[in-house]
């Protein structure tokens, strides 16, 4: 099992903080793709993705026990 932790818009979506997804051996890429099959995030083309708090790419790969998180773009002023 896959935990994903979800801020700001995303969390605001989905209405939680954290997803449980029943899968792993996947790729960044395809959890993104399930994700937006599932709950329809389309925004998750423009986040950062960390895997157990180090910085993810889209082909790295999500094993079970992994905790994902998707952070959006932050602007301030």
């Amino acid at each position: 099992m896959i935990t994903v932790l979800l801020f700001a818009h995303l969390r605001e979506e989905i209405g939680s903080d954290k997803l449980l997804i029943e899968e792993s051996g996947i790729t960044i890429h395809q959890l993104k793709e399930l994700l937006y099959k599932n709950y329809q995030l389309a925004s998750l083309k423009t986040v950062m993705t960390a895997i157990n708090e180090s910085f993810a790419t889209e082909e790295d790969i999500v094993k079970d026990g992994d905790t994902v998180a998707f952070i959006p773009p932050v602007s301030g002023g």
